[in-house]
């Protein structure tokens, strides 16, 4: 029997609510042992189509399979999924040993089994001695890990996980987003997350799903879609770029130059103007990062690039990295670097140094 390849398919999921479409054709897959992760501004759908996967919301238009079997009709309870919500959605009045045994009790499990489920969910979240007490007893953060137990014990096909750390202060959102991985990889479950938030979205996934106005705009490893983002809406959403209209040049050996618009111009890359099909009006996107900021001219690492020369017009001082926001040759400019002590000062006279690898193209206009 062949090995089954996805946990979840949608095949042109579309949702409505009256004359307004908030899925869109959605074509996606959820293979089978990964870390799923729908990313994207409120509103642009990817909660709908958590909700639609879960049988919460009804699908308009389209197919939702789950290990191969059409789910379109089939009630929430026969879908064998586990959630966690944003609230947690724990029963106040019981404790948490009935609060993570609740699911395995409507499945006519015997009494023994289901006693060796739940201490072995809660020793998974590393909560083993929590059984007695009632959730107003725990922090946040262990109930958050009791509602994750709750979601695992009765051993689902897929865990589906809506913006579950959001509650959560910013150090137990780290801790916790290293526990769910963790957890994620020994069980070896398919799951879906939803989040807004980019860094959780690019440390947890195994595959990134970045939506825009109910569809998707790309998906794929997390580096590939922040490395090589295929409209300007994902470059812009997901971390800081730069993004500039600009006149894509005859290559002189392995780069080219793009003219910007009343601009400098910037070296690319041959793969680059091959993502364009050497088409000559193009958006050039570079990242934040991945510009070098020094009062050197030349570049040390003496790469094929750009040299521009700007003035740093305002700082923000994030520890153990500077902000910068620099003003060259009449544009505006973001730029992220590590310091090691002090920062550049406002009003420093600096050289921005632009790899010709870090300059991603996109097709765009020119007027």
């Amino acid at each position: 029997m062949a090995e089954r390849q996805n946990a979840v398919e949608l095949r042109n999921v579309v949702k409505r609510y009256g004359e307004f479409t908030a899925v869109k054709k959605m074509d996606l897959t959820v293979p089978e042992n990964s870390f799923v992760t729908f990313l994207g501004p409120s509103g642009c759908g990817k909660t709908t189509t958590l909700r639609m996967i879960a049988g919460l919301t009804d699908i308009s238009e389209g197919d939702l399979m789950i290990r191969d079997r059409r789910v379109n009709d089939l009630p929430i309870h026969k879908r064998n999924l586990g959630l966690v919500f944003q609230n947690y959605a724990l029963f106040p009045h019981k404790t948490i040993f009935d609060n993570i045994a609740f699911g395995l009790k409507y499945r006519k499990i015997a009494k023994a089994d289901i006693a060796r489920k739940v201490q072995s969910a809660l020793e998974l979240v590393q909560l083993p001695h929590v059984a007695e007490r009632y959730p107003n007893q725990l922090s946040g953060g262990q109930q958050q890990r009791i509602a994750l137990a709750r979601a695992i014990v009765i051993e689902p096909d897929v865990l589906l996980l809506d913006e579950p750390l959001s509650a959560l202060d910013a150090n137990l959102r780290e801790e916790m987003r290293v526990e769910l991985k963790r957890i994620q990889r020994e069980l070896g479950i398919a799951t879906v997350f939803v989040t807004h938030d980019q860094s959780e979205a690019l440390a947890m996934s195994d595959k990134l799903v970045v939506m825009n106005n109910g569809v998707v705009e790309q998906e794929g490893a997390p580096e590939d879609v922040y490395n090589n983002p295929s409209s300007a809406f994902v470059a812009d959403f997901l971390g800081h770029s730069n993004i500039f209209a600009g006149q894509l040049a005859e290559p002189a050996g392995d780069t080219a130059p793009v003219h910007l618009q009343g601009g400098p111009s910037l070296l690319t890359t041959a793969h680059q103007m091959e993502r364009v099909a050497h088409q000559q009006n193009v958006r050039a996107v570079i990242r934040a990062e991945k510009i070098t900021v020094s009062t050197d001219k030349t570049p040390i690492s003496g790469d094929a690039g750009t040299s521009i020369p700007g003035r740093v017009k305002t700082v923000d001082y994030l520890g153990q990295m500077a902000r910068y926001f620099i003003t060259a040759e009449g544009r505006d400019w973001q730029v992220i670097n590590p310091i090691d002590q002090h920062p550049f000062s406002e009003g420093a006279e600096i050289f921005m140094h632009i790899p010709a690898r870090n300059c991603v193209l996109l097709p765009g206009h020119s007027d």
